[in-house]
């Protein structure tokens, strides 16, 4: 206990650390706005109008936002003591008081979220911070109603670009994904373990109670987000690796083998 006690106050500590320049960061990096802007699309497969949306690892609210702008009233909630106070910020600044509320808890402790809700979401790997991804599925049963749908965009073990480090000469890099105790985090100054979940066991930690429904590869083939100037670099590439990984994400591999992969299930619990 004490030491999942220490693992959240590392990850409170980092993101807070990176909260006040986090929106000016993702705004300077074309490849992370690709991504945000595919898992946008794959909500707007699902969302129905004016949804009542749970937000886990909700950083600044940025996709908050986004989604209060289309009309959905979203709670969110992060574990980080500056990431709130980003939410807060644009709760005021934005006006969307009533549409976009906030909550400062870890995913695992959603036994003290309030509401029924329609849709929960969570972006670019939050996840991936907790070990047993049933420690939050338990709780999802009493938050939603019949036919919610949950997205969760996760990294999981196997990653094309990462794989290739091989070529390098640095097989430890290539293969980090692969141990089933993680991989030792840091950021500002903080050291967490980060653990990579394949779509077999995303499927074990929802149960039946949950029908999949879809996932696809977010940066299968196209750069992962630290390559943010590949763009500029590169830019004929990068637009053929984008085309293709349109092409290619819905499909097997590349809807599993990729930087983070987007997953969607369906409550339908048994009569």
């Amino acid at each position: 206990m004490i030491q999942a006690i220490d693992h959240q106050e590392a990850v409170n500590r980092a993101f807070t650390r990176q909260s006040t320049r986090y929106d000016e960061e993702d705004r300077a990096n074309p490849v992370l706005q690709d991504m945000r802007h595919q898992v946008y699309e794959h909500l707007d497969q699902f969302l129905k109008p004016g949804s009542h949306v749970l937000e886990l690892n909700a950083g600044t609210g940025i996709d908050a936002l986004h989604l209060t702008s289309l009309g959905h009233r979203v709670h969110a909630i992060d574990i980080s003591d500056g990431m709130i106070r980003e939410i807060e910020k644009k709760i005021a600044t934005h006006q969307r008081s009533g549409m976009l509320t906030c909550q400062q808890l870890s995913y695992d402790q959603l036994n003290q979220v309030e509401g029924e809700f329609d849709y929960v979401f969570s972006n670019f790997g939050g996840l991936n911070c907790i070990r047993n991804l049933a420690e939050v599925t338990r709780h999802l049963p009493t938050l939603l109603k019949k036919g919610a749908y949950v997205t969760w965009v996760i990294m999981p073990p196997v990653c094309v670009w990462e794989l290739l480090w091989i070529f390098k000469g640095h097989p430890r890099q290539a293969f980090r994904r692969f141990g089933s105790e993680g991989v030792l985090a840091h950021l500002e100054g903080e050291f967490f373990r980060t653990y990579y979940h394949s779509l077999s066991d995303i499927r074990t930690a929802f149960g039946p109670s949950f029908e999949f429904i879809k996932t696809e590869g977010l940066a299968a083939l196209s750069p992962q987000p630290h390559r943010g100037d590949f763009p500029r670099l590169h830019p004929r590439l990068y637009a053929t690796l984008r085309k293709t990984d349109a092409l290619l994400r819905n499909n097997f591999p590349f809807n599993r083998w990729a930087d983070h992969i987007i997953v969607t299930f369906q409550y339908n619990p048994p009569i």
